[in-house]
Order: structure tokens, then sequence, then C-alpha cells
């Protein structure tokens, strides 16, 4: 029989807690995976789920090309299919220019090589960061 690791995520708009997403669940087949596929999975996961339904706005890691931010979350200049591989290297680049900060059950995270373990209840929380205007 093969164990399944749950770990629950949450995204935040900088660091006020009362605006904070709904939460996700993300399973894995391993007890300890990276930060790298702690991000891959979220990143192909909110991709596969927005090109199943093509809503009107993109709720994901970061924003798509040609997409513009709304309050609800990225609206396409034109609905299309997105390339979770594209959204990942955004994704690893935004985490690589301080876009977004990962906690790990309250801990930061800093390295994509960082091992994560999945115990139960865990939680990760994702901090997204936005640029200071006129600064």
């Amino acid at each position: 029989m093969t164990n399944i690791y749950r770990l629950t995520l949450q995204d935040s708009e900088g660091l006020a807690p009362e605006r904070r997403s709904e939460t996700q669940v993300l399973e894995f087949l391993t007890e300890r995976i990276t930060v790298r596929e702690l991000i891959r999975s979220r990143v192909y996961q909110e991709v596969k789920d927005y090109n199943a339904r093509q809503p009107e706005y993109f709720r994901g890691l970061v924003r798509p090309a040609e997409a513009e931010r709304t309050l609800n979350g990225y609206r396409l200049r034109q609905r299309r299919l997105l390339d979770w591989q594209e959204q990942f290297e955004a994704a690893l680049k935004a985490f690589a220019n301080n876009g977004f900060l990962i906690l790990v059950d309250e801990e930061q995270a800093t390295d994509l090589e960082e091992e994560i373990v999945i115990a139960p209840g865990a939680a990760v929380t994702f901090i997204k960061l936005a640029p200071l205007v006129g600064g």
C-alpha cells in the first residue's frame, strides 16, 4: 500500500494575515520533497485546473505572460491554454528574486533544494510580495 502525504497550502498578499486565500491541498508520494518540487507541483496543479475550466481569471502563483493583474486574479487578454512549464520557470525566477516567500510551518524556506518533511498537519504559506512604488 502506497502512503499519500498531504500538504496544505495557502496564499497571503504581503504580510497581511487577513488577506489569505482559500486553502489548497497537494498530495505527494514521498514524505520528503524539495522546495523546487513543491513549487513544481503547485504550478502544475493550478495550470492543469485552469486549462480544464478556463475561467475568466487565473488565480495562480505567478502572472502568465500577457495577463493583467486584477483584484480577482490575473486576466488574460485572450483566453488560452497555459503552459505549466512556462509558469514553473516564471515561478522559479520569482522565488529567486523575492517575488514571494515560502513559509513551512512558520519557518521561511530560502533555497530551492531545501528539504521539506511532510508531517501530519504540515502547512505552507506562499506570501506574494508587491514591489514598492516610488522608492
